[in-house]
């Protein structure tokens, strides 16, 4: 019985932030945050903040506003758990997965993965090896999927060209410079900023050419006037 009480005050005092995402605008997170929210009341957790988007779990990391916005709340807040449905919505690329894990473990900050019941830490904040063993199996397994995903994708393509198809732009196709603009509104804030090229490109991945012309059209052109 008192066991059941010091487990119940614990969970009490855990401070938990949920995540949720889908892949594409047509699909909904409700599913997701509604069985979230109910594991959390469960455990009677204390929900603090809800993050969720429509976003590829293809994407890197620094591209995905909410979470991004989730990494920079838990440096500013006190944070005991992220919980996720499930480990390939925080991300399929194997790399930005193991580093997002790393990044709250090294702040104390456990994920909790409520569709295979895997927690990162253990309760004295020590990294759980069976998980991480666990955790790093199913990233490869996401990035695998992801990869077939992608292979059947590029068959369909090949196969529709094959036989008379055309995809891609159309000819003569220009991308204007609004659409430059909302496409690469993180790149331009950052050159803004005074952050090097090299730098931009290891954080969103934007080629050093496509920086340069930015920096032309929307950064320089900008102090002109």
């Amino acid at each position: 019985m008192q066991h059941a009480q010091i487990t119940h005050n614990i969970n009490c005092m855990k401070k938990v932030i949920i995540y949720a995402r889908v892949s594409t605008s047509s699909q909904e997170y409700d599913r997701q945050l509604e069985e979230l929210r109910e594991y959390c009341k469960k455990m009677e957790y204390e929900v603090i903040k809800e993050f969720a988007e429509k976003a590829s779990g293809a994407k890197k990391a620094a591209d995905r506003e909410a979470l991004s916005e989730l990494l920079n709340f838990v440096d500013t807040h006190e944070v005991d758990k992220v919980v996720v449905f499930e480990c390939s919505r925080l991300s399929r690329r194997v790399i930005d997965f193991l580093e997002i894990i790393d990044y709250l473990s090294a702040r104390k900050v456990s994920v909790f993965i409520l569709q295979n019941g895997l927690e990162t830490l253990l309760p004295d904040g020590q990294q759980n090896p069976i998980a991480q063993l666990a955790l790093g199996i199913l990233a490869q397994y996401n990035n695998l999927e992801r990869t077939l995903i992608r292979a059947r994708v590029s068959s369909g393509y090949d196969h529709y060209r094959a036989h008379g198809g055309k995809v891609g732009r159309k000819e003569g196709y220009r991308k204007s410079l609004e659409e430059y603009r909302q496409q690469y509104s993180k790149d331009i804030s950052l050159i803004k900023k005074g952050v090097s090229y090299r730098n931009i490109n290891a954080i969103t991945g934007t080629s050093l050419s496509t920086l340069t012309y930015l920096n032309r059209q929307f950064v320089k052109e900008g102090k002109k006037m």
